[in-house]
C-alpha cells in the first residue's frame, strides 16, 4: 500500500467515503475507535455490528472490493495501528472498567488507567479536545451527552462513572414538589445515565463555587437526586492540587464520590486523601531557556510599564487582571482558568532571563499533572491550548482519590 494512499482516522472527510454530515462522520470515527479499543474483551459487542459496517465500507472503498478477511485489508490494519500506537495505551488486562464523560483532553483516563482500569466508552463535545484526545488515547470521543443516540452508546460493562461535568443554573425558582427539577441542565443527562447504568460509583469534580451556588441550593440539588432518588451516598470534599497532589498550583475543586449502597455495602470504608507535603516548586516545571517571541510582551505593549515595575522576581507567578498584575505570594502557579489564552483575564506571567511571558501551553498542562514528556499538544492555536489546561482536572490529584475509591471496591 503505498504511503499515499494510508487511510488514517484523521480522514474520515474525504468526498469519497459519502459521509452526508459532520454527526455521521465524529460518530463513523467514534464508533471505530471504540470498537478497535475494545477488541480484547466483550465491550467490543456492543460496537461491533455498526463498526464492522463502517470498516467495510472503507475496505470496499480504498480497494475496489471486499476483504474476506477484514482485519488483513491494508486500510483496516492502518486503522487499528493507529488507533494503538499512541503514548497512554489501553491495558488489555484490568482491574475495572470506567467511562469518561465530558471527557476533556483525558485527565480522569490517565488517572484510572494509572492504577490499573479500562475506559469502554468516552464523551467529549469540543472539536479541538476530541483531537487532543485522540491524539493520546487513540480514541475518538463520542459527541453531545444530551443526545439520546449518543447516550445509546454508552455499554452496561463499567464500574465507575467519572464527569468533570460543566455546572449550568438549575431550575429551582418557583414552586416545587418532590425534587427539584434538573431538567435543561447537564446534570440531569448524567442523573439518566445513572439511573440506566447503575455504576458501583460516580465520580464527579467541580468548581469550589458550585457548593455555594445560588445560596447552596445546587449542591443540594445533585446530592438530593444522588442519595434520595437513586439510591447512592455521596461522600463530598474540596480539595487543592498544591496540598493534595504534590503540584504546585493552587487550584481548589470539589469532588463528589458517590457509591451504589446496594452494590457496594462497604462504602463507609471510603476517605478522601490525605494532604501530602508540596515538594515540587514552580522551577520544576517552568521550561528552560528562550521561549517562542509571542509569549514575551514588548516593550512597546500598552501594559508594559506597569508589567516591568510589578513583575520584579523570578521565583513566583503573576496573574494579570485585565489592567492591573497580582503577585501569588504562596509561590505555586495561581488557579489556570479556561479564559487565560482570550483577552487578557487571569493570564499567569513569569519573569525569566529574557523577559516578561506567558506560561507555553506545555507549562499550562504540567502544572495539571500531564506527564509532558509523553502527552502529545496537537497542531492547533494555544489560545485552545490554554482553555483545554484550563478547563482540565489535575490528574495526580484524580489518580490519589481514585486509588481511595479503589480501595473500597477491590479491599
Amino acid at each position: 500500500m503505498k504511503a499515499a494512499e494510508k487511510t488514517s482516522i484523521e480522514k474520515f472527510d474525504d468526498k469519497n467515503l459519502k459521509i452526508r454530515t459532520l454527526e455521521e462522520e465524529d460518530n463513523k470515527k467514534a464508533v471505530i475507535t471504540h470498537y478497535l479499543h475494545n477488541l480484547h474483551n466483550d465491550v467490543k459487542n456492543h460496537y461491533e455490528e455498526e463498526a464492522l459496517t463502517y470498516l467495510n465500507e472503507i475496505a470496499a472503498e480504498k480497494n475496489g472490493k471486499k476483504n474476506t478477511d477484514l482485519f488483513a485489508d491494508p486500510a483496516v490494519k492502518q486503522l487499528k495501528s493507529e488507533v494503538e500506537n499512541v503514548p497512554f495505551k489501553t491495558s488489555k488486562k484490568s482491574d475495572f472498567k470506567f467511562i469518561d464523560l465530558f471527557a476533556g483532553i483525558g485527565g480522569f483516563r490517565i488517572a484510572l488507567q494509572n492504577i490499573g482500569g479500562e475506559c469502554v466508552y468516552t464523551s467529549e463535545w469540543n472539536p479541538d479536545s476530541k483531537k487532543t484526545y485522540q491524539a493520546n488515547f487513540g480514541e475518538f470521543p463520542f459527541g453531545d451527552i444530551t443526545q439520546k443516540s449518543i447516550k445509546n452508546y454508552i455499554p452496561d460493562d463499567f464500574q465507575i462513572l467519572c464527569a468533570g461535568f460543566p455546572c449550568q443554573a438549575f431550575s429551582i425558582a418557583g414552586n416545587r414538589k418532590g425534587f427539584h427539577d434538573t431538567r435543561g441542565t447537564l446534570f440531569f443527562d448524567l442523573e439518566k445515565i445513572i439511573e440506566t447504568k447503575r455504576p458501583k460509583v460516580v465520580f464527579l469534580e467541580n468548581v469550589k463555587n458550585l457548593v455555594s451556588h445560588d445560596k447552596g441550593n445546587t449542591f443540594k440539588v445533585i446530592l438530593e437526586i444522588l442519595e434520595e432518588k437513586l439510591g447512592y451516598k455521596a461522600y463530598t470534599k474540596v480539595l487543592n492540587s498544591s496540598t493534595h497532589a504534590n503540584v504546585p498550583q493552587n487550584r481548589e475543586r470539589i469532588f463528589i464520590i458517590a457509591f451504589d449502597k446496594e452494590q457496594v455495602p462497604n462504602h463507609g470504608d471510603f476517605k478522601f486523601p490525605e494532604a501530602i507535603p508540596l515538594t515540587r516548586t514552580i522551577h520544576d516545571i517552568l521550561e528552560k531557556g528562550k521561549q517562542a517571541d509571542n509569549l514575551y510582551y514588548k516593550k512597546d505593549h500598552q501594559y508594559y510599564p506597569e508589567l516591568e515595575k510589578t513583575i520584579t522576581s523570578k521565583d513566583t507567578i503573576y496573574q494579570w487582571r485585565r489592567v492591573y498584575v497580582r503577585e501569588n505570594k504562596s509561590q505555586v502557579c495561581p488557579t489556570l482558568t479556561a479564559n487565560m489564552g482570550t483577552g487578557g483575564h487571569n493570564v499567569p506571567l513569569i519573569l525569566d532571563d529574557y523577559g516578561i511571558r506567558k506560561l507555553t501551553p506545555k507549562e499550562c498542562f504540567a502544572f495539571q499533572g500531564y506527564p509532558m514528556d509523553k502527552y502529545i499538544l496537537p497542531n492547533i492555536a494555544n489560545s485552545k491550548l490554554y482553555m483545554q489546561a484550563g478547563n482540565s482536572v489535575t490528574t495526580p490529584l484524580i489518580e490519589r482519590i481514585s486509588q481511595e475509591i479503589l480501595n473500597v471496591l477491590l479491599p
